[in-house]
């Protein structure tokens, strides 16, 4: 219903933007990646953060304050996104949220007329992935997914050398997320903190007794609201092996693991390996995804700080940061301990004359030759936000650096992943239909299910 009154009125919401006007953001889910957010868009020179959301007034009202130390005007708050789409004053709303209400407050933010930030993964299923990016196509909107890789000039040119022959023929890419994670623990179950609106938050997941694991963070590795590793960090290398493959939907994916070493309230495997198969052009290819969640070795110099500043310790533990999170909730949370030990986050790709390794979001080494002799590298980091913005003034959807449709197709992957673990089996996808051949159970897990009135529409 609340789709459908959004839809109706589309037209009024809608801002006739000039070239002199600024994009009036609104910032939805504000405590971790959402503050990022918020940093983000006030370095944006067209951009207005004219409102927070958020479903815990004791995050939101720290955030408020949060704006009003960047120097920044006091933005409107809100607790119900709903009221935030009937906001005429709104021209776009940025979504960073627990990733089981992405699709669904993407597509309605659609019907009110407002264009889409939507963090990674786009979707919580593959179903609600599709009727987004149909949203996105017939209210015409602007949408940008969170894969900040794709504007930074250091992975764009990486990617140039993997199209232009630099390593040869590219047959192979491995998505690497070595991240150290600690054990969550056991959480009983307790009353909802004041000032939390759970029912809101719960949203579209069913509705379960409230505890610490269920909540801030931890919600990534509950089925309900997450999707493990392969959709908080591993979405990210995910989409990089992809784009540089130069390859869609898979047509084979098998994948095995585990919830290791740890007994605690982690439903989501720590440990994870998946393989892609894909067909095109008469060529078929291959993606290899490994999740790791402890100790870890590095490859090729990926995590070493090789590649240039600001790579993670090469080993041990980083007193000096471990102690800067410890002051800072919202940076440990949202990070994890990455800086108190050693992580291997990137790609390493393999052609006929050379491999390829990138690390992280925006940089790249080269080894060419069956002698693997070093060649062509380079890093350089660009400006997501200040795209997103850019597109909604213009209106070239053309120029969004990561278009909802090819974020689709790599959450695609995340779904398919996870789903092959959780039933034990390979599955054989058809990229044209995009569903799961001769398997209607896995397909059922495609398509997941909510609670009302949080229902993505069958029609959009």
């Amino acid at each position: 219903m609340a789709g459908t009154a959004l839809a109706s009125a589309a037209p009024s919401y809608s801002r006739i933007l000039g070239a002199s006007d600024r994009v009036r953001v609104a910032i939805c889910g504000v405590r971790g990646r959402g503050h990022d957010h918020i940093r983000g868009f006030s370095r944006v020179p067209n951009a207005e953060i004219a409102a927070l959301c958020d479903v815990d007034e004791n995050v939101l009202n720290q955030r408020l304050a949060n704006v009003e130390k960047l120097g920044l005007p006091k933005p409107k708050s809100y607790v119900d996104v709903r009221k935030v789409l009937e906001d005429k004053d709104i021209d776009a709303i940025s979504i960073a949220t627990p990733n089981h209400w992405h699709s669904l407050m993407a597509i309605w933010a659609c019907q009110a007329g407002k264009d889409v930030y939507v963090e990674k993964p786009c979707s919580h299923n593959w179903f609600e992935g599709r009727q987004l990016v149909r949203a996105v196509k017939k209210y015409n909107r602007i949408c940008q997914h969170g894969s900040q890789s794709r504007s930074n000039p250091g992975m764009i040119e990486a990617v140039r050398h993997l199209s232009d022959g630099t390593i040869g023929n590219v047959y192979l890419a491995r998505a690497l997320c070595y991240k150290w994670r600690p054990s969550i623990g056991h959480a009983p179950e307790e009353p909802v903190p004041a000032g939390v609106h759970y029912d809101l938050w719960t949203g579209p997941a069913p509705l379960k007794p409230f505890t610490r694991n269920r909540f801030h963070y931890n919600w990534h590795w509950i089925w309900d609201t997450g999707n493990g590793e392969v959709g908080n960090q591993a979405i990210h290398e995910i989409d990089i092996a992809r784009w540089g493959l130069g390859v869609g939907f898979p047509v084979h994916v098998s994948a095995m693991g585990g919830h290791f070493m740890f007994q605690d309230d982690q439903e989501t495997p720590n440990t994870l390996h998946a393989t892609f198969c894909f067909e095109g052009g008469g060529k078929r290819k291959m993606m290899e995804l490994e999740v790791r969640h402890w100790i870890t070795n590095h490859e090729a110099e990926i995590g070493t700080g090789a590649y240039g500043a600001g790579g993670v310790p090469a080993a041990g533990l980083n007193v000096a940061a471990n102690n800067a999170n410890k002051k800072n909730d919202d940076k440990q949370q949202s990070l994890g301990p990455k800086d108190a030990k050693t992580n291997t986050i990137g790609n390493i790709f393999y052609g006929s004359n050379g491999y390829l390794a990138a690390d992280g979001y925006d940089s790249y080494k080269t080894w060419i030759t069956d002698q693997a002799e070093p060649g062509p590298s380079g890093k350089g980091s660009g400006d997501h936000y200040a795209n997103f913005v850019d597109c909604v003034r213009s209106r070239r959807a053309e120029d969004i650096h990561s278009p909802i449709e090819e974020a689709h197709i790599s959450t695609t992957l995340v779904h398919l992943a996870n789903a092959s673990y959780r039933l034990g089996r390979a599955l054989r996808f058809d990229p044209e239909k995009e569903c799961v051949i001769e398997d209607e159970e896995a397909n059922r897990m495609l398509r997941g299910s909510y609670r009302a009135p949080y229902v993505v529409p069958e029609e959009v």
